[in-house]
C-alpha cells in the first residue's frame, strides 16, 4: 500500500511538472492605440468633462475654449463688409441707370439709322448719337472698374470672418473617438495655448497584443488566423481568444525587455494579435499566444 501510495504522487508530480513546462509559441504586451487630444486655440478653458477612467463617445463635446474675444472680432468685420456692400450697392445703382441711359439711346440710334437710310436724317445725326452710345458705354466701363476693389474689400473681409469662424469651430474641444480617459492634464478655468495635451484617450474594448515569432512558425500563422491568449490570474491562466491583424514583413532582433541574452540575438518577426476586452485586459499587461 506504502508503495501504491508512492508512485502515485511520483506520478502526480511529474504531470504537475510537464503541465507547468508546456511553453507557449509566443509572448509579448498589450498595447492600445492611445490619441492624445489638445489644445487647437488659446485661452481659458471654460470647461472640460472628462475624468480619468471615463469612457466617452465620439463626437462628443467635452470642453471650450473662451471665444468672447473671437465673437466680438467677428461681429466687427460683420459690420464692416455692411458698410463696404453699402459702397458696392451705390456703385450698382449708378451703372443701373448708366444701363437705362445706354438702352434708351441704342434705340434712338438704330432710329436715326433707319431715317438715314431713308434719307430723313442727317449723317451728322448718326454720328452725333453713335458718339453718346460711346460715351456711356465708357462710363459703365468706368463705373465698374470702380466697383471691382469694392468687391475685392468684401472677399477679404468674408475670409477673415471665415478664418474666426474656424478658430470659434475649434475652441469646441470634442472628442475623436470612442474611448477611455487615460490621463487628463489640464482642468477648467487653466489657460492653454495651441498645442498643449489637454486629455489622452485609448479605446480599451479591442486590445493588441504584440508578439514575436520566429522564422520556423512564421510559416504556420497567417492574418485572421484564430488563436488562444492567455495572462496570468490568481490561481491559473486566463484565456481569451484572438485573432492575427497583422505580421510584419521584416525580421528584427527579439527586443531586450523579454528574451534571454541568448535568444535576444534571434531574428523574429513582430505578430499584432486582437483580442476582445471585458475589462481584465491593461495596457503594458504580459500575455502568452498558443497558435494551435
Amino acid at each position: 500500500m506504502k508503495k501504491i501510495l508512492i508512485l502515485l504522487t511520483a506520478s502526480i508530480i511529474i504531470f504537475s511538472c510537464n503541465k507547468n513546462n508546456e511553453k507557449a509559441d509566443a509572448y509579448g504586451n498589450f498595447e492600445a492605440t492611445e490619441i492624445t487630444v489638445s489644445s487647437e486655440s488659446n485661452g481659458k478653458i471654460e470647461f472640460l468633462n472628462v475624468e480619468e477612467g471615463a469612457q466617452i463617445k465620439k463626437g462628443t463635446l467635452v470642453g471650450l475654449i473662451d471665444t468672447l474675444q473671437l465673437h466680438y472680432n467677428r461681429e466687427q468685420l460683420k459690420a464692416s463688409i455692411e458698410t463696404v456692400q453699402s459702397k458696392s450697392a451705390s456703385v450698382l445703382s449708378q451703372i443701373q441707370v448708366l444701363n437705362e441711359q445706354l438702352k434708351t439711346a441704342k434705340i434712338e440710334q438704330n432710329r436715326i439709322k433707319n431715317m438715314f437710310a431713308e434719307n430723313a436724317a442727317t449723317k451728322r445725326q448718326v454720328d452725333e448719337i453713335e458718339g453718346k452710345v460711346k460715351v456711356i458705354e465708357k462710363q459703365i466701363s468706368s463705373v465698374q472698374t470702380q466697383n471691382a476693389p469694392i468687391l475685392n474689400e468684401i472677399k477679404s473681409i468674408a475670409v477673415q470672418i471665415e478664418k474666426l469662424n474656424d478658430q470659434i469651430k475649434k475652441s469646441k474641444i470634442t472628442n475623436p473617438m470612442d474611448g477611455t480617459v487615460l490621463i487628463k492634464y489640464a482642468e477648467p478655468s487653466e489657460i492653454t495655448a495651441f498645442g498643449k495635451p489637454l486629455y489622452k484617450i485609448a479605446n480599451l474594448n479591442e486590445m493588441e497584443l504584440r508578439v514575436y515569432v520566429t522564422e520556423t512558425q512564421l510559416a504556420q500563422i497567417k492574418i485572421g488566423q484564430k488563436v488562444t491568449v492567455a495572462i496570468d490570474s490568481e490561481n491559473d491562466t486566463k484565456k481569451y481568444e484572438g485573432h492575427i491583424t497583422w505580421i510584419s514583413a521584416q525580421a528584427e532582433f527579439t527586443p531586450k525587455v523579454i528574451q534571454t541574452k541568448e535568444e535576444r540575438a534571434n531574428l523574429v518577426y513582430a505578430v499584432k494579435v486582437a483580442v476582445k476586452n471585458e475589462g481584465s485586459l491593461k495596457i503594458g499587461m504580459p500575455a502568452e499566444v498558443w497558435l494551435k
